[in-house]
């Protein structure tokens, strides 16, 4: 899924194929995923029929669909607005990664194919760099945890890890923008293949943990400096941080 650009206009259109509440579904869920709509925004049934070129109908059910999902919430006075994470959340939202992570990564030293591990390496091999926007950091490090998450062979716990994905999207700017990052979330990556490679299973699972938990400290980071504002100075970045929150974030 792109997370590049507005939600395609006329794809769910009423006429089209494809359901028209699953069709406003997959849109309205893309747009925030890609930050178009973003945490604490409020969300008018109309505004979304207009956005989407769809009746009030298929868009009512998509947005009942979201907040099934978590991926909304009813706020009083306000109304239906873009669900936002607070501390405790985000806290626990990286506990269960860690541990799904690992557990990801144990399964895949055990079960990758041989095909699914040079996939892996050749994502990491065509990393972006230290230097790259923070949005193809983004997309490139979404597929590299998608692929490790193939590559585990559980279908139990990628539906598990793609539902945290979908609460990832909640979390605003990715890690991978702070200075240095990127870099060290390469060498992780590495760690988490070599491991795989070498059938190590107990070595693939805590190196996929320390992973997580680096990203956690890099959220930390950002939430910190944004609880501070200008009065402390943001934290550096390596350009635009505006962008999916992906798995590894």
């Amino acid at each position: 899924m792109s997370v590049d650009g507005g939600a395609k206009r006329g794809r769910g259109s009423d006429n089209g194929p494809e359901p028209r509440g699953e069709a406003a579904y997959a849109q309205l869920k893309e747009a925030i995923q890609a930050g178009e709509l973003k945490p604490g925004q409020r969300i008018r049934e109309v505004e979304m029929a207009e956005r989407l070129a769809m009746s009030r109908t298929p868009v009512r059910e998509a947005l009942r669909r979201l907040e099934a999902d978590g991926l909304l919430t009813f706020a009083p006075y306000r109304g239906m607005v873009i669900s936002e994470l607070d501390h405790q959340a985000v806290m626990e939202l990286y506990q269960m990664r860690e541990a799904l992570e690992g557990t990801a990564a144990g399964l895949a030293a055990r079960h990758a194919s041989e095909a699914e591990i040079t996939v892996l390496k050749d994502i990491i091999a065509a990393d972006p760099g230290t230097d790259g926007d923070p949005r193809r950091l983004a997309t490139h490090n979404r597929q590299f945890h998608g692929a490790l998450y193939c590559a585990a062979h559980n279908r139990y716990l990628l539906k598990t890890l793609n539902v945290l994905g979908d609460a990832m999207a909640l979390l605003g700017m990715t890690t991978l923008s702070l200075t240095g990052r990127s870099g060290t979330a390469r060498e992780e990556h590495q760690e988490i293949v070599d491991a795989i490679e070498a059938r190590d299973t107990g070595r693939a699972e805590t190196a996929a943990r320390a992973h997580i938990r680096a990203a956690q400290r890099a959220r930390i980071r950002i939430m910190f400096d944004q609880d501070r504002g200008d009065g402390g100075g943001p934290a550096k970045t390596n350009g635009p941080t505006e962008g999916r929150a992906v798995p590894g974030s």
